[in-house]
């Protein structure tokens, strides 16, 4: 047996009981057979697809919910405009190094701020792109934005050996230039040089590759020229995402890339469609965090990953039942918003996977046939509208003075796709 694994008790003996035996240990034993009674896991080779699905208590369908008002939706989307209209820097980005704390995340200077701003930046621009409605004041923001990603995109790098937080950045700016790309209003010129700029994002996607596939953002180990580290899932469905986008816009994305990229994901894939956090816990599958209650916001964006990207196993029932699991049990996420540790939470949860994976819900809801999404929008507003700040700003986990900057533009986007009649935002939305 290998170290570490223990003996499995048998139902039978676990209320066996002789005058040797406590009492205290057989009330034990019989918690153990009641939860053994109680819990139906699935069999080796089983999923979602032959069965109902019954995994860790997580099945209950969500409480049916009203419908948020249509005027509801956009008055918040248009308070995150504005949030974001008033919070953008002079030279154009969203975000800074500022507003720090006793409990920072490790960022080497400047390289790793160099990183977080290019990738708040360009969810920022995603999410005006998409929400601004062509106002004259979101037309200059995009401008300002549009000009910030051109100069300094192509300077953004690992931070040093250890952090890459860059492979972030370089996946949400393929998807913020994929988006700029769509704009009628851009000249041949300036296309060119957006083009060009996605190229350059994927070859540095190429270039940030962990050594087995995939990306991850730490590299701990050998310090490598290709990082030596494990990818981690939602890392990979990020990118894998942003590189279906670019793809969809006729932009030739390498195909050993990706099929390492979606190797890497599979391998972290459990049977009920839950993900491992990294390729480093494959030997720890039932680690609360590789649970499905550790995996609400991770299975929304690897199950999108593999969906684009044609991976069979991905099907209606399986979006169904994750969003299901994601507005039934959304409190193991709730939970976990807005504690300044990561990980602190039950199921080990980090605050910043909160609008992370409501964004990536938003985008598996338009997978869906249309009755589907009408039956998910209102859920995912009701959780959303109601988390607005003050301010106009939505925000999980205090990054910096980051943080503001990408929950709005997560719950933009997200909302805008809880709009009864959605505008096509992105060339992920199949043909129903």
């Amino acid at each position: 047996m290998p170290p570490g694994q223990r003996t499995p008790i048998p139902p039978r003996a676990l209320l066996q009981h002789d005058s040797a035996t406590p009492w205290k240990t057989l009330f034990t034993r019989a918690a153990l057979l009641l939860a053994f009674l109680t819990h139906t896991p699935l069999l080796p080779g089983e999923n979602l697809e032959g069965r109902p699905l019954r995994t860790d208590g997580m099945d209950a369908p969500p409480a049916p919910v009203e419908s948020v008002s249509t005027e509801s939706v956009a008055e918040a989307i248009q308070r995150g405009i504005q949030f974001l209209l008033a919070d953008q820097n002079e030279d154009g980005s969203w975000g800074s190094p500022h507003r720090t704390k006793g409990l920072n995340i490790y960022a080497p200077v400047p390289g790793a701020h160099h990183a977080f701003g290019a990738a708040v930046t360009s969810l920022c621009l995603s999410a005006m792109l998409e929400t601004g409605n062509g106002s004259p004041h979101a037309k200059v923001a995009i401008e300002r934005g549009e000009a910030w990603l051109l100069e300094n995109l192509p300077q953004v790098r690992r931070a040093d050996p250890t952090a890459l937080y860059n492979t972030w950045a370089h996946a949400y700016a393929i998807q913020a230039l994929v988006r700029l790309l769509h704009r009628p209003s851009h000249a041949a010129r300036n296309e060119r040089k957006i083009t060009k700029l996605i190229r350059i994002q994927i070859d540095f996607l190429r270039r940030y590759e962990s050594v087995d596939g995939g990306w991850g953002y730490y590299d701990f180990r050998a310090h490598t020229r290709k990082p030596s580290s494990d990818s981690t899932s939602f890392l990979t469905a990020t990118a894998l995402v942003a590189l279906h986008e670019a793809r969809s816009a006729g932009i030739s994305v390498p195909s050993d890339l990706t099929e390492r990229a979606i190797a890497s994901v599979r391998r972290q894939q459990k049977a009920d469609f839950s993900y491992l956090y990294g390729e480093y816990l494959r030997w720890h599958p039932m680690l609360d965090i590789n649970r499905p209650g550790g995996s609400l916001g991770r299975s929304q964006a690897c199950n999108l990953a593999l969906r684009l990207w044609d991976d069979p196993k991905i099907t209606d029932d399986v979006i169904r039942a994750w969003l299901d699991r994601l507005l039934a049990r959304n409190d193991w996420l709730s939970m976990g918003r807005k504690r300044p540790i990561p990980h602190e939470s039950w199921f080990s949860v980090a605050g910043y996977f909160f609008y992370y994976g409501h964004y990536y819900a938003a985008l598996d809801i338009e997978q869906l046939p249309p009755r589907d999404q009408e039956r998910y929008r209102p859920g995912l507003a009701n959780i959303l509208v109601p988390l607005q700040e003050k301010d106009g700003s939505w925000w999980d986990y205090p990054l910096y003075n980051y943080h503001q900057q990408y929950g709005t533009a997560f719950a933009l986007m997200s909302l805008h796709r809880c709009r009864e009649n959605p505008q096509q935002a992105s060339p992920l939305r199949p043909n129903n």
